[in-house]
């Protein structure tokens, strides 16, 4: 157990609504936090974050927008057609891949996320993803009261 809790924000601001997560923790960001939690926009630097990762933490949130509205299409594998890694593109999946492949393991690991309405060249978020970043804001801070609850009832017991 560190004591660490780490909310990353990921995602590209030039795609528009790929920039949920980012906006979140930039508003997060304004707000007061317990000890112990960090609040950081890694935007597309997903091999940061998994370094990040490797410093080890008890909870992990990432804030990311998530496409859900159709069924995920692994791609096929082809070595030649494409890098190992895309560290500018890592999704939640390669993320947690990469990291494993490192050896390093988060604790407790929670997604926040969104739909997005749109992911087209540009800057700004829709307005249905707009109108989704309070709820967002407050999610992420109840489950940070809620993990901060669960760390005091801990030094309680012991």
């Amino acid at each position: 157990m560190t004591g660490r809790t780490l909310v990353a924000g990921v995602g590209n601001v030039f795609l528009r609504d790929d920039a949920f997560g980012v906006e979140v923790v930039r508003l997060l960001a304004g707000h007061p936090v317990p000890d112990g939690v960090e609040i950081r926009d890694f935007g597309i630097r997903g091999v940061h974050l998994v370094y990040d990762l490797l410093n080890g933490c008890d909870l992990f949130v990432l804030v990311d927008a998530a496409a859900r509205g159709e069924p995920p299409r692994p791609p096929e594998p082809d070595p030649l057609a494409s890098p190992v890694i895309d560290a500018h593109s890592l999704a939640p999946d390669d993320i947690f891949a990469l990291l494993a492949s490192l050896g390093g393991r988060p604790g407790r690991s929670l997604v926040v996320a969104c739909e997005p309405a749109d992911v087209s060249a540009g800057m700004g978020l829709s307005e249905p993803v707009q109108q989704a970043l309070p709820h967002a804001v407050r999610t992420v801070e109840e489950i940070l009261a809620g993990a901060a609850g669960d760390r005091q009832e801990e030094v309680v017991a012991e």
